[in-house]
C-alpha cells in the first residue's frame, strides 16, 4: 500500500480489522510484530524520532484538556513540539483562525461543542505544518453540519499547505466525498484499493437490492442466480440478496422469476449504481456497522467533556 504525498487516503475496515493498530505503527506507537513501514521513506521503527517530527496524529480519544481554554490547549501543545517562544502566539493565533475557533480561543473548552472540540484538537495537530496528518476517525459521533465544518477546514489546510492527510472512519460518504484514494482493510490485510470511481467500477454495471421475507437463503437459488449471463456478483447479508448485474431493468425479471420458483418473497426491490457500500460488501465480507461504534465514541467523549 502506498500513499501518494498531498493526497488524502481513506482507510475503511470492520471493527477490529487492524485499522487503528496500523495508523498506530505509522506514528510510531506500537512496533510492527512483521513486515516493515515507511514514512517519506523513513523506518517507522529504526528512524521514529525522525517520523515523529514529520507527522501528526489526532486519536479518536479527546485529546485536550476541557478545564482550561482552546487557547491555554495550544499553548500547551506548542511547547510539547518545541515552536520556539517568538513564533507561539502567531502560529496559535493562525490555525485558530483556520479552524474557525478565534471567536472562542478564550472560553473554557467544556463550553465547547462536540464539533468545536474536533476542531480544536486538529488545530493542535495543525501546529508544526505536519507533511502528513493522521486522523482516527476525525468526526465519529458529530453531526452531519459539524462533520462538514470540519472537513472544509482540512481540505483548505490540505491545499494550502500540501499536507498529506491518512484517515479511517465509519462514515461511507466522507470517503466518497474527500479521500483522493481509499484502501479496504480485513483481518490485518488490505483487500482492495483504488479510487472511489475504480472501486465502484470493479462492481460493474448496476446494483438490484432485494428485502427478502426470508433471510436464510438456499445455496441452489444463489447457483442460479449466478448463472446468468447478465450477473456480475451476489452479496447476501441480513434478509437482504443484491445482485451485481449489467443491465438492471433487463436482468430484474429473469432475478424474480428465479426467487418466485424457489418460494421466496420479495417485500421491497430498488435498482442503483454501485455505492462504497456495495464495495464495502463485497471486500469485506460485510456492511460498515456504524450506529453502534459511533454511539459508543461520542458518548465516551461527552462523558470526559463533561467530566
Amino acid at each position: 500500500m502506498i500513499v501518494k504525498p498531498g493526497e488524502a487516503f481513506a482507510l475503511l475496515g470492520p471493527n477490529g480489522a487492524g485499522k487503528t493498530t496500523l495508523m498506530r505503527i505509522l506514528t510510531t506507537q506500537l512496533k510492527p510484530t512483521a513486515g516493515e513501514a515507511y514514512v517519506f521513506g523513513l523506518d517507522v521503527v529504526r528512524d521514529s524520532g525522525r517520523v515523529r517530527r514529520l507527522i501528526s496524529y489526532v486519536p479518536q480519544e479527546v485529546s485536550v484538556w476541557t478545564d482550561i481554554s482552546g487557547y491555554e490547549n495550544l499553548l500547551i501543545y506548542a511547547k510539547i513540539f518545541g515552536l520556539p517562544r517568538h513564533e507561539r502566539g502567531e502560529i496559535i493565533d493562525e490555525v485558530l483562525e483556520n479552524m474557525g475557533l478565534s471567536q472562542v480561543r478564550d472560553h473554557l473548552v467544556g463550553t465547547y461543542s462536540g464539533g468545536m472540540i474536533r476542531r480544536l484538537e486538529i488545530a493542535c495537530a495543525m501546529l508544526i505544518k505536519p507533511k502528513i496528518m493522521f486522523l482516527d476517525e476525525p468526526t465519529i459521533g458529530l453531526d452531519p453540519a459539524a462533520r462538514k465544518a470540519v472537513w472544509e477546514r482540512l481540505r483548505v489546510f490540505k491545499e494550502e499547505y500540501g499536507v498529506t492527510i491518512f484517515f479511517n472512519t465509519h462514515y461511507m460518504d466522507e470517503a466518497d466525498l474527500y479521500a483522493d484514494d481509499i484502501a479496504v482493510m480485513n483481518r490485518g490485510r488490505i483487500v482492495v484499493e483504488g479510487t472511489s470511481g475504480e472501486l465502484k467500477n470493479s462492481l460493474g454495471g448496476e446494483i438490484i437490492a432485494f428485502k427478502l421475507e426470508e433471510s436464510i437463503l438456499k445455496p441452489g437459488l444463489i447457483r442460479e442466480i449466478r448463472k446468468l449471463e447478465s450477473v456480475r456478483d451476489v452479496f447476501v447479508e441480513d434478509g437482504r440478496l443484491s445482485v451485481s448485474v449489467k443491465g438492471a431493468e433487463s436482468t430484474l425479471p429473469h432475478l424474480m422469476n428465479i426467487l418466485r420458483n424457489e418460494g421466496v418473497y420479495v417485500e421491497e426491490v430498488s435498482m442503483n449504481k454501485p455505492t462504497l457500500d456495495d464495495v464495502f460488501l463485497k471486500y469485506a465480507g460485510t456492511r460498515l456497522e456504524e450506529e453502534g461504534r459511533i454511539s459508543e465514541v461520542a458518548h465516551t467523549r461527552y462523558m470526559i467533556r463533561k467530566g
